[in-house]
């Protein structure tokens, strides 16, 4: 009875958690007027591809910010990845003096900063990274302190310490330890913290938003943003009546969220084994 309880809960919280995107899809596919008539149904009720054909007519520019998207997620995930196992691999050890230190100062970032202020004038001032391929790369994305405290408790609780200490015995330096034991045994939790830094960077938008003025640079997520506020200005101003019946409005911000989450979705199911063992081995042990 307990099993069959378990079992409608679960399949009602899926339904919660697919609806919302079914809901989505159907109004990107639902006429602008019959959606703002009838609101949102599971069903288009009067079916439409308006949307997607402006998106389509717009290819050109979206085409680049994909390629842009792609780049810096995949590049960025792999340095992120790199930089933060080798400092979980770091903090992880128990024999090295003031680490304990280190830890506090990183666990102190994930709860205060510079501000956006301070933040934008060192990047764009001393690292003059303003308009640069960096800019999408560096800030606030590529060391995340939650993943690194996730990669050093998995580390330093799920791996057993007897394979460094016999590396050690046979001569191991600290750099094939690293790369011949610790990483090949950390496969959930690296798999875990990429895909959470892969979502981050792929949804991205407020680094380009304060750094990026160059369209080539424009990541989707920002590019799609800047035309959903070009559809919600067109809508605003009866002036321009003529163009504002040219351009879907409701419907294109749902086939926008489409466009920019469809990626993430394709990918996520097979990195959901590795997610689910990551979070749990990687969570703080008290």
């Amino acid at each position: 009875m307990f099993e069959l309880a378990a079992h409608i809960v679960m399949i009602l919280l899926a339904v919660l958690a697919v609806a919302p995107f079914w809901l989505m899809v159907a109004g990107s596919l639902t006429e602008n007027n019959a959606l703002t008539r009838y609101g949102y149904q599971f069903w288009p009720k009067e079916f439409s591809l308006d949307a997607y054909a402006y998106i389509v007519r717009e290819w050109a520019q979206i085409g680049n910010a994909y390629l842009v998207t792609i780049v810096v997620t995949a590049v960025g995930t792999v340095i992120s990845l790199v930089v933060v196992s080798m400092a979980a691999y770091a903090l992880s050890q128990n024999n090295v003096p003031g680490l304990k230190l280190i830890f506090v100062l990183i666990l102190i970032t994930m709860l205060f900063n510079g501000g956006v202020v301070s933040s934008y004038i060192i990047y764009s001032n001393v690292f003059r990274i303003k308009n640069t391929i960096w800019a999408l790369l560096f800030p606030n994305l590529l060391l995340n302190g939650f993943n690194l405290v996730l990669v050093r408790n998995y580390m330093q609780h799920s791996l057993p310490g007897e394979l460094q200490e016999a590396a050690e015995i046979d001569g191991a330096s600290v750099f094939s330890i690293y790369t011949r034991i610790i990483l090949p045994l950390s496969k959930p939790i690296m798999a875990t913290v990429g895909l959470l830094t892969a979502i981050a960077y792929w949804n991205d938008w407020t680094n380009g938003l304060y750094y990026i003025t160059d369209s080539r640079l424009y990541s989707v997520q920002l590019l799609l943003n800047q035309m959903n506020n070009n559809v919600q200005y067109l809508a605003a101003h009866s002036e321009l009546g003529a163009a504002q019946q040219s351009i879907p409005g409701t419907s294109m911000r749902m086939a926008i969220a489409v466009v920019g989450i469809l990626p993430i979705l394709v990918l996520y199911p097979f990195f959901q084994k590795y997610f689910e063992q990551g979070i749990t081995m990687g969570a703080v042990k008290g």
